[in-house]
This record gives C-alpha cells, sequence and structure tokens, in this order.
C-alpha cells in the first residue's frame, strides 16, 4: 500500500465534497426540470414526442433507459428516482456509506440522467448537457469517507475545468473578430440568449469596461487554465480567478448551469491549506479517511487510466483549426469537447407570440401577447433570474429568432396553443386567454434593445422594440 501512498489526495478532501455536493445538487435541479418540462416538450405527446424519435435506429443506439419503452410516466418515474439520490449527496448521507456503495449509487444518477439526455433531442442539445454527465460520473469516483481522494481524479476534474475554460478561450478567437478587438462585450449583455435583472445595467456601462471584460475574459480562458496543473498554491489561486469571473456571469446572465457547475468544478484545484489559510485556521480539512484502499486504488486508476484514454479526441480538437463546440465523441457524453460564444450576436431579434379570439382576418381584431418565462417580451417588465434551472422552451425561441432550420416543434408548439394545452400553457409566464383556446395565433419578429436610461426614465421601459416583420401568419384549426 505504500507504494501507493502517492494516490491519496489528502488535501482535497473539502474539495471532494464541494465537488459532490455541487454536483449533485445541480442534478437535482435537472431532474426537477425535467419533471417539470420534459412530458410537454418530449413526452407521449410533446412538441417532440420521445416515443416517435425512439422509433429511429440511431435513437435505440443511445445507451438510455428508455431503448425499449418509453412513457411519461416511467420517465416521472426515473426524475423523481435520480432527483431524490442526487439529494442524498447533498446532504451527506450517501457519504456515509462504503464506496463500493456509494460509487454505484453515484453512477446510477449519472446513468439516470444520461438517459433522459439521449432521448432529448433539440431541447436536450446544449453543451452543458454533456458537462453534466461528464462530471457526474468523474465525481463519483472521488469515493467516500471511507478512501482518500485520489488524485488522480481530481487532476482529471482540473483537465475538465482546462477543457471547458480554454475550449471556450479558442472558440471565441477563431470565431468572431468581435473577441479578437475586444469589441464583443459592447453586444453580449443585451444579445445573450436570456438577459437577467443586471444585464442592461452591465449593457450600459462604459464601452472602456466592456474592453476590460474582453480582456479578462482572455486572460481567465486562455492563460490561468495552464496554471491548474501547477503546484500549489497557484492552482488554488487559479482556480479563485476561474470562480471570480464564473460568478460575473453569473450575476449579468442566464446559462442554466453552465456557470454554476464550472464554479464548482474549478474547487478541484483548491487545496484544504488554502482553506486553511483562508479561513486563519478555522477550516482544516482531513474529511475522511487518509488512505486509498488498495481495492479502490486499482479501480480509481482503472478509470482515470480510460478517461485518459478517451482525452485524445477532444485534446487533438483544441489544436484544430475547425475546432468543433460542445461536441461529444461518445455516446456516454464522457471526455467532451467545450466551448461557448465562438461568435457574438450584434442585434437581438425576438419571436412574439399572439393569439386572438377574434376574426384573424378583420382589421380591428384584437391580438393578445403570450408571455414566456425567460426571454423578452413585454417591453416594462424586469428579466428574472432564472439559472441555474434551465428554460428549455425559451432557450429555444432565441435560436427560432436567429433563424435555426431545426425548429419543426415550433409549428406543434402553435398547434398546443390553438388547442389551449394545458402542460403547453404551464411552460409559459402567462395565457392571455386563462385558458380558453384562441380563433386563431401568429408569429411576429421584432428587434429589441436595452432603454437607454433616459428612455427608462421618460416611458418606463427597459426594452425598445421594432416591427421587422412576420415569421408565421395568421393560422388557425381546421373548421374554424
Amino acid at each position: 500500500m505504500d507504494a501507493l501512498g502517492w494516490l491519496a489526495g489528502t488535501d482535497y478532501t473539502i474539495a471532494r465534497e464541494i465537488l459532490q455536493r455541487g454536483v449533485a445538487a445541480l442534478y437535482v435541479v435537472a431532474f426537477l426540470s425535467a419533471v417539470a418540462q420534459f412530458p410537454a416538450l418530449l413526452g407521449e405527446h410533446g412538441l417532440l414526442p420521445a416515443p416517435r424519435f425512439l422509433r429511429l435506429t440511431y435513437a435505440r443506439r443511445q445507451p438510455t433507459l428508455f431503448r425499449w419503452r418509453y412513457s411519461d410516466r416511467l420517465l416521472l418515474a426515473v426524475a423523481w428516482t435520480g432527483a431524490v439520490l442526487a439529494a442524498l449527496v447533498v446532504v451527506g448521507v450517501l457519504q456515509l456509506a462504503p464506496s463500493y456503495v456509494f460509487v454505484p449509487v453515484f453512477l446510477v444518477i449519472w446513468f439516470l440522467y444520461l438517459s433522459i439526455v439521449n432521448i432529448g433531442q433539440t431541447f436536450y442539445g446544449f453543451g452543458w448537457e454533456s458537462l453534466i454527465c461528464e462530471a457526474g460520473f468523474t465525481v463519483a469516483f472521488l469515493g467516500a469517507w471511507d478512501t482518500a481522494p485520489p488524485i488522480t481524479i481530481v487532476f482529471l476534474l482540473r483537465w475538465l475545468v482546462f477543457r471547458l475554460e480554454f475550449g471556450a478561450g479558442m472558440i471565441k478567437m477563431r470565431g468572431d473578430r468581435s473577441w479578437r478587438d475586444l469589441t464583443a462585450l459592447y453586444y453580449h449583455h443585451e444579445t445573450q440568449p436570456m438577459p437577467n435583472p443586471l444585464s442592461r445595467t452591465a449593457h450600459l456601462l462604459p464601452r472602456w469596461w466592456h474592453r476590460v471584460e474582453v480582456l479578462g475574459n482572455h486572460f481567465a480562458q486562455l492563460v490561468v487554465p495552464w496554471l491548474l496543473f501547477l503546484p500549489q498554491p497557484v492552482a488554488s489561486a487559479a482556480a479563485a480567478v476561474v470562480i471570480l469571473t464564473q460568478l460575473w456571469l453569473v450575476a449579468t446572465g442566464n446559462f442554466a448551469w453552465l456557470n454554476w457547475i464550472t464554479i464548482v468544478l474549478a474547487f478541484a484545484g483548491v487545496s484544504d491549506g488554502a482553506w486553511r489559510w483562508i479561513s486563519g485556521g478555522a477550516i482544516h480539512g482531513g474529511i475522511g479517511a487518509a488512505e486509498v484502499p488498495l481495492w479502490y486504488a486499482v479501480v480509481a486508476l482503472l478509470v482515470s487510466a480510460f478517461l485518459v484514454a478517451l482525452s485524445w479526441w477532444p485534446l487533438r480538437n483544441l489544436f484544430r483549426r475547425r475546432q468543433l463546440m460542445n461536441a461529444s465523441f461518445n455516446r456516454w457524453h464522457l471526455v467532451n469537447a467545450y466551448g461557448a460564444f465562438g461568435s457574438v450576436t450584434k442585434e437581438r431579434y425576438e419571436v412574439v407570440v399572439e393569439g386572438t379570439a377574434d376574426d384573424p382576418h378583420a382589421a380591428g381584431a384584437e391580438w393578445r401577447e403570450y408571455g414566456f418565462k425567460g426571454k423578452p417580451g413585454d417591453v416594462r417588465r424586469l428579466p428574472r433570474q432564472y439559472a441555474p434551472y434551465h428554460l428549455r422552451l425559451d432557450w429555444l425561441m432565441w435560436f427560432l429568432a436567429l433563424g435555426s432550420r431545426d425548429s419543426p416543434w415550433f409549428e406543434v408548439f402553435l398547434l398546443r396553443l390553438l388547442e389551449a394545452d394545458r402542460p403547453t400553457l404551464r411552460l409559459l409566464r402567462e395565457d392571455p386567454f386563462g385558458g380558453e383556446a384562441p380563433r386563431s395565433v401568429r408569429a411576429r419578429m421584432f428587434l429589441y434593445r436595452f432603454a437607454t436610461r433616459a428612455e427608462k426614465r421618460a416611458t418606463g421601459d427597459r426594452w425598445v422594440r421594432t416591427e421587422v416583420g412576420t415569421l408565421v401568419p395568421p393560422v388557425a384549426l381546421r373548421g374554424q
């Protein structure tokens, strides 16, 4: 056992607690998101029904519990089971069990969510879905309290943060001139998918500050990730920079759990010694065993070798001219390529969906707007903070406004509004017809921008919008 003494990451016991409990907490959020949204979006009568998707050969090849049978009841059972098991990790109950119990249970959490992701189609086609899958699989092997955290797993989590941050930095430098000439943040706070309460304030900051933001982003994503692999206290300082920059993104936007899980994973670089220094000796660490049992050392080394082997594809991708963004190289979503905002949208377009109970062709028809929970609509409404919760419909509406061609779900969405489908209406903030079916619906395109301070004082509006065209002309059910 002494020969494997180097494997015991005894200076990362606090990091293990944050990593496992933090990732588990985000799994709770992800599973509850599935409970609330999956049936309406992807269920038996959803916008993109999972049963129809599972008839495809491609779908049947994916690792998922639903390969042989899907039902909304089974989906809810899977999601609630995953949420409960993840909650047990959050409160520290499962860590009291031996590692031969803890690790398989955490892997069950991972596989339950993987089963959902692999049938989620467009509504689960986000990089942070692969990220939470990879993070869940990896932190499981940090083990319970009967073993010290294997240092190889700790470094593999830093490797995950490196790919996440450096990959995002490289995709920006390759993808959009505005990142290279330091103007990207002139636009980003206003045009990001889902602004939050402080996004307008951030957008209205001086342009010199936005250039400083971009420089800070380049430093945090292109330089700092390399420092995560250096000895302490450099690694802890690098992790602190990642955490602080991610907190700024949390404060100014709604990116589901992307920023939160990056913060959690960055703690893989923070040693117990750093915690003792920060707390003036009040926090000591040393949680759990001081050694790695031989049987678990074998498991940890085999898993580490497996993840290192899978790292060849994303490593090669990082230095390719045509770098892939948010790509999985295997069906299990392990050791992926990441990246975000390789290009910055300079104008914000929004799809506004309306309905009427009148004759849609009459000049005096009253059209009433459907209110979405997160995406901009009402020009006076303050954007809300939803992250780390993921509003999947709202995000897809942003892509729709950008001209996404992968939008067959939108026609079904309009149909569900004409039917006054209750599960679909529950995805919205406001149904202007109070649960009654409209006679007709339509979708119009608007150009949105944040109101200046003077405009806000004069009108009370937070947004200024201008109609630019019609996306879908008035449609109705047959016979109406």
